[in-house]
């Protein structure tokens, strides 16, 4: 009996020292970031929390170097009145005006892209490097529309520039870094995550941001955000905030549209736009139970512009897109996203459904300048720079021609005139009024202001 239990309590001390070297010396500790499972059939797995997962130092450093600080000084004459009541005094003060934000440099020649609202109305640009020279700027182009402007340094070095990334390859919940200028603190980075992709914010401008949640304000407009290799994949533009300072968002035109009007600045010395020449509105599933379409997601075709690419690729009337090329298209933001990066005369590959059949039509787009937007019997067309100059204007549409029979009568004293609002939206142009309109009837009455040829301001309902 003795023996027994004496070979019971050395096999189970010698049990005790096998489990305990087994745990001490072969078996991998327990991550703290590791979510264990009791139920069985589930494995372990390590959720991927642990701060050295993600190595953001090298994106930063990089990064750092590439983006500098923008100052934008700009005079404006301040007069007196009462001096000029009481002493006939003419002239006034100068008074001068100076605004910061970030650009990125993205040549080693100096070239440097920044936000347009950055520089507007500058008389005198200034750079400064993550080094602390500084360099006066030469702008050499912009485009309001998409917020984008491109200046020139003469620098008595190589700088570090930033390697463009394909923004269309970015994924929601990728990691990105913010790097700016916020509140005039230099050389700032945050991090963040995509929270979304070509969002729309309805601007009246670009309609496919990129949407993240590293913190942006005023100052980082104009600067780099970047992945964790340090690429570029968007110009930092702007906040969604009631206060002026960051709450949530902020937003940043992809890279793949940035690269595309800095080139064609570079080249043509100023952007060249491609477009479809459709008209319509991404569907929903309300919208499609009504137009009983068995897509529900998509774009829905609703007009072609004449002379246009699609219809002369025969695009019809009830088409629905859902693809360019290889871009899945979901909403009007993934459509015009997708076009602002190609030229003229580029050919797209547009994947439709029509009437339950899967159709892919080539289109070759068409030059902006060439559409014409008709709605309401009045055809409509982009106003040109002299025509800007000619009425003191900075946007509208000038109508072309009258085909609404109610307004013949009045078409020689219409036609030339410019068109400032719709049902008071600013008609900024044709592409922002086609859009606007896009899913109304004729049947519906518009409000429109003109501005007649003699200067007259009118009010008239359609």
């Amino acid at each position: 009996m003795k023996n027994t239990i004496n070979l019971f309590l050395v096999s189970l001390l010698s049990g005790v020292i096998t489990l305990g070297a087994y745990k001490l010396f072969i078996e991998e500790p327990i991550s703290s970031n590791t979510f264990l499972s009791t139920v069985p059939g589930l494995s372990i797995k390590n959720v991927g929390l642990s701060p050295e997962t993600v190595d953001f130092t090298q994106a930063a450093e990089t990064a750092l170097h590439q983006v500098v600080h923008v100052k934008n000084v700009s005079y404006r004459t301040v007069s007196n009145p009462i001096m000029e009541f009481m002493y006939g005094y003419q002239g006034g003060q100068q008074q001068q005006q100076i605004g910061t934000g970030s650009g990125v440099i993205i040549s080693e020649d100096g070239y440097i892209v920044t936000n347009n609202h950055v520089i507007n109305e500058a008389q005198d640009i200034e750079i400064t490097l993550n080094n602390r020279k500084t360099y006066k700027a030469k702008l050499i182009g912009t485009d309001s529309k998409m917020d984008i402007a491109l200046l020139k340094v003469d620098a008595d070095e190589k700088l570090p520039y930033a390697v463009f990334a394909d923004s269309d390859q970015v994924k929601v919940g990728e990691w990105v870094l913010a790097v700016g200028n916020p509140y005039n603190l230099n050389s700032t980075v945050t991090a963040g995550i995509v929270s979304a992709k070509a969002r729309n914010l309805d601007s009246g401008g670009i309609q496919s941001f990129l949407q993240t949640d590293a913190v942006v304000n005023p100052g980082n407009s104009g600067g780099a955000l970047v992945n964790t290799n340090g690429e570029l994949v968007g110009i930092n533009t702007m906040i969604s905030s009631n206060t002026g300072s960051y709450v949530g968002y902020s937003f940043a035109v992809p890279s793949n549209i940035t690269r595309k009007i800095i080139e064609d600045i570079m080249e043509f010395g100023n952007v060249q736009r491609g477009i479809l020449g459709i008209e319509g509105y991404e569907l929903n599933g309300n919208a499609a139970r009504e137009l009983k379409l068995s897509e529900s997601q998509g774009f829905y075709v609703n007009k072609i512009s004449k002379n246009s690419g699609a219809e002369k690729a025969g695009i019809q009337t009830g088409d629905v897109i859902t693809k360019l090329d290889n871009q899945t298209i979901t909403s009007f933001a993934e459509l015009s996203g997708y076009v602002n990066t190609k030229r003229p005369n580029d050919e797209i590959k547009v994947k439709v459904n029509r009437d339950g059949k899967s159709l892919i039509i080539p289109v070759k787009l068409t030059k902006k300048e060439l559409i014409n937007y008709e709605f309401y019997g009045i055809e409509l067309e982009d106003l040109t720079t002299s025509d800007k100059k000619q009425f003191g204007i900075k946007s509208g549409v000038k109508i072309k021609d009258i085909t609404n029979e109610k307004l013949i009568p009045y078409s020689e004293e219409l036609k030339g005139s410019i068109i400032l609002s719709i049902d008071g939206v600013k008609a900024a142009d044709v592409e922002s009024i086609s859009r606007n309109l896009g899913s109304r009837t004729e049947k519906q009455g518009v409000r429109v202001e003109l501005l007649l040829k003699n200067g007259q301001v009118m009010r008239i309902i359609i």
